[in-house]
């Protein structure tokens, strides 16, 4: 099968992707719920609140990426799920007795973002990492696109729903909703057919700290990738608090539940649409994330200048396409471009940069709510992504060694051959050329490239700790980049 949905054609990813359909759904009912729950139910319109329950949520990614990434990379991953999961379930199942009975409180709610936090941080990491399992590295970069696009579809339909269901039988039972509906990823699990290759039996056992930074040097010997990692984390950390900034932003236009989960799904529109285009392309590219992300800064300058609710609820199509967009994007660059030997330490950090910035970003946009009012979360939102954009554009610029200029409009030409009037050498390129056209220095023989460049990895997935020696490459031929960007 070939086209969007070629993963598809393999068993073992399409048993995935339904079962993740479902329970994707319930995740957005209970998270519309949650935020929900923390601004109007337990307090009196607190924007803080939310936000440190964000904090709470998302925290553990960070302080836990020695352990999860190690998890990801050493133990059956569809084992690791098959307890995380159940956890998750666990969780819902107690929050959503407490709220039934009337017994929950701030607390109660802050202690289930926290354990929910914690398991997160080991199932995100495994369930990212666990897609190579399912499908071939040739396939890779279409099954995380698609996987984006299964997040989105059940963001179309689980906010909306539970909007509906909260002011129809209570918040309560969204929680026990989505409880059940974790058995849909559980039977999944179970029919699903991996093996999962371990760490060879004589090899010797490191610390979690020496794996850990087996993955940080991969990463700062890549700077594609750690340009990524920076655009991401800002991003992250002050564009993707949405559930801070649509929850209050319905309150400002005097809007109830039903509402507010109607943002969420329209935004889901748009998001749903970016994670299907990037299914189409045969590669992430970095150029499509640099470009994403400087859309969604325009985008979220516009959503804060908007007079009505029908007005702000368009812009949101664009601000889901192009998060969409620069997330799938990012994602599927990160993993298909790792060496698959730390790919699940490099996920860990991945995953630990993309939430580990809510915790500083999520109570800053909330107290800004508060203080500054709602409209200001998508200003804060638009200034952290064009700062984002600056940084990609930047590095764009130096490493691919490209010059801006103007030639009836903005073109990009080679550094190494500037001369726009001669024939020979004439080396004009727009912005969206792809970058494998702008690569014009000859391939590098070191067999040690394979660990640093950004071209795909051939070769099944493997697990374990491997050297990392930082090829020795003159300066004037290093590219870091690669062709892969």
């Amino acid at each position: 099968m070939s086209g969007t949905f070629r993963s598809l054609s393999i068993r073992n990813y399409r048993i995935w992707f339904f079962g993740a359909f479902v329970s994707n759904v319930g995740a957005w009912m209970q998270a519309t719920t949650q935020n929900w729950v923390v601004l109007t139910e337990l307090t009196d319109n607190n924007a803080s609140a939310v936000g440190i329950t964000m904090a709470l949520q998302f925290g553990p990614q960070l302080l836990l990426v020695p352990f999860s990434g190690a998890v990801a990379d050493r133990f059956d991953r569809r084992k690791v799920l098959l307890v995380t999961q159940s956890l998750l379930m666990v969780l819902a199942l107690g929050l959503g007795l407490l709220l039934v009975t009337g017994a929950a409180e701030l607390w109660h709610l802050y202690s289930f973002a926290l354990g929910l936090g914690i398991v997160n941080a080991f199932d995100a990491t495994s369930r990212q990492a666990f897609v190579s399992d399912l499908v071939g590295t040739e396939s890779l970069s279409n099954a995380v696109a698609l996987n984006s696009a299964s997040f989105n579809s059940a963001r179309l339909v689980g906010p909306a729903v539970a909007g509906v269901l909260i002011a129809a039988i209570g918040s309560g039972w969204v929680f026990l909703i989505n409880a059940a509906s974790f058995l849909a990823m559980l039977g999944a699990l179970l029919l699903i057919t991996t093996v999962h290759e371990r760490p060879g039996g004589g090899e010797k056992r490191e610390s979690q700290l020496r794996q850990l930074s087996a993955g940080f040097r991969y990463v700062m010997g890549r700077h594609d990738i750690f340009v990524i990692f920076v655009m991401v984390f800002l991003v992250g950390a002050f564009s993707m608090n949405f559930p801070v900034m649509s929850s209050t932003m319905a309150v400002e236009f005097g809007r109830g539940a039903g509402d507010y989960g109607l943002l969420s799904s329209i935004l889901a529109i748009g998001s749903l649409t970016g994670a299907l285009l990037a299914a189409r392309r045969p590669a992430a590219r970095m150029r499509v994330v640099v470009i994403s992300v400087g859309g969604l800064g325009i985008v979220s300058l516009l959503g804060a200048a908007m007079p009505t609710f029908w007005a702000f609820a368009a812009t949101l199509v664009f601000f889901g396409l192009a998060t969409s967009t620069m997330l799938t994007t990012a994602n599927g660059f990160v993993q298909t471009t790792s060496d698959p030997a730390v790919r699940g330490r490099v996920l860990a950090l991945y995953m630990a940069i993309l939430m580990g910035g809510t915790p500083i970003g999520a109570p800053l946009v909330g107290a800004a709510a508060d203080v500054l009012g709602p409209r200001s979360t998508f200003v804060i939102s638009g200034v952290a992504a064009l700062v984002a954009f600056a940084i990609g554009m930047a590095w764009l610029m130096s490493e691919r060694k490209l010059r801006l200029r103007w030639d009836g409009g903005p073109r990009v030409t080679h550094a190494g051959r500037p001369n726009l009037t001669d024939d020979r050498s004439q080396q004009v390129e727009t912005l969206t050329a792809p970058l494998d056209v702008l690569r014009r220095e000859p391939e590098l023989e070191d067999p040690l490239k394979t660990h640093w460049d950004s071209a795909p990895q051939e070769g099944p997935p493997t697990t374990g700790i491997i050297p990392l020696p930082k090829p020795k490459i003159p300066p004037e031929t290093e590219e870091p980049g690669g062709h892969g960007g």
